[in-house]
């Protein structure tokens, strides 16, 4: 396996933390369209290249892949590079993987009601061509989507005989010091999946929307993070699950609290998550890109950083004994044990294990199919085995 790892920002450069104690690969190249970020992140590790590319380019990240005969590429930048990344993987022969996928484009006249452009339709409209070619696109396999899909699947096919909902819930307690403000991801794509319209699945009603941030619920996190107020998000569960997972509905809900929301809102509300430049003077700006350039880089707060943060899927229906069933699925990581053992903060590093964790299994034909597939179309356990064996378990919860 030759991987080329596009973006080398906080989870790119913790995948490589991650990768470089693995030895499931021949050669491991990391990109960033910034070189001295890309050598940074490789500085130290032993078989690892830093290249330079253009993420917005298919023409080339495709070069690119050639001219390291590349076998994989994992996508680890934010999801406007999506298509690209993944057209280039493709014209270079090459498989794909990335943690977010396709962007969404809201109703145009009943946004809050219905679908418009859904999350990851650029790519499924691909999904021909990949089958046609023998070729693999396994889209959204970072944490969410990703080991949370994963867990849907396990649910799935070990826990229950019917499925009433599948319920992603993701909270943590991480507390940055010296900020009143410091998201610990990208602040341009938790703005894009907190603000726009969230989807639902429910059988025979197919996808839906709803208002953004709504429907609250206090869900009690393990590991102990406690109680954290929950709101409807649109992210990539929903539009994956039920592809693969026999299930009555799907939601997907963010543990944001009162004050993250309250900031979402403001931002909304003054028109500072749009992405459209507007003149400023003599000058063109996203209001988004300012946004995020004035808040500090999620990548580099780990030393500031307490807390933990939990990713989980919570599964509602009936269990193989027949009787009534709920558990919840999780995956903890503390910020000083990630921190400690890979420098990198526990976001970030949560989300990079599980595409690394997936190449192996692909590297060692554990995982194979050819299409584009979510996570849930794989069989979970060697997953999850896996994933243990990286140091990092997931855990039960009966509710």
């Amino acid at each position: 396996m030759r991987v080329l790892l596009v973006g080398a920002g906080g989870v790119g450069a913790a995948a490589v933390g991650i990768a470089a104690r693995r030895d499931f690969y021949e050669a491991f190249v990391v990109a960033d369209y910034d070189l001295d970020r890309a050598r940074a992140a490789v500085a130290g590790h032993a078989g690892f290249t830093a290249a330079q590319v253009d993420a917005s380019s298919a023409a080339a990240v495709a070069a690119l892949c050639r001219e390291h005969a590349i076998t994989h590429v994992l996508n680890a930048v934010d999801p406007r590079f999506v298509m690209p990344i993944f057209d280039g993987a493709y014209e270079a022969g090459a498989d794909y993987l990335d943690m977010a996928m396709s962007l969404s484009h809201p109703h145009a006249e009943e946004p809050f009601s219905r679908t418009g452009v859904k999350l990851g339709d650029e790519q499924f409209a691909a999904a021909g061509r990949w089958l046609d070619a023998g070729r693999l696109a396994l889209v959204g396999m970072g944490v969410e989507p990703g080991l949370s899909d994963v867990f849907a699947r396990y649910a799935a096919d070990h826990l229950f005989s019917r499925i009433d909902e599948i319920g992603i819930r993701d909270g943590g307690n991480l507390v940055v010091a010296g900020y009143d403000f410091a998201p610990s991801f990208s602040v341009w794509t938790t703005i894009e999946e907190c603000l726009n319209p969230p989807v639902i699945w429910e059988a025979g009603r197919g996808w839906f929307t709803t208002e953004p941030l709504s429907e609250p619920e206090i869900f009690d996190f393990p590991g102990g993070i406690g109680e954290v107020e929950c709101v409807h998000v649109e992210h990539e569960e929903v539009l994956l699950i039920p592809r693969w997972v026999d299930a009555r509905r799907v939601t997907f809900k963010y543990g944001l609290g009162k004050e993250f929301i309250d900031v979402l809102k403001t931002l909304h509300k003054l028109g500072l998550d749009r992405t459209a430049p507007v003149r400023v003077g003599g000058v063109s700006v996203s209001p988004r890109d300012v946004v995020a350039a004035c808040l500090p880089d999620p990548a580099g707060l780990g030393d500031k950083m307490t807390g933990s943060t939990c990713a989980g899927t919570l599964v509602t229906g009936t269990g193989l004994a027949g009787r009534p069933r709920s558990v919840y699925l999780y995956h903890v990581v503390d910020n000083a044990w990630s921190m400690r053992e890979y420098g990198s903060q526990a976001v970030v590093w949560q989300t990079a294990v599980n595409p690394v964790v997936a190449l192996e299994l692909l590297a060692a034909g554990a995982w194979r199919g050819a299409g584009v597939l979510g996570p849930e179309a794989f069989d979970a356990v060697p997953f999850l085995d896996l994933l243990t064996a990286y140091g990092s378990p997931w855990q039960l919860r009966e509710q």
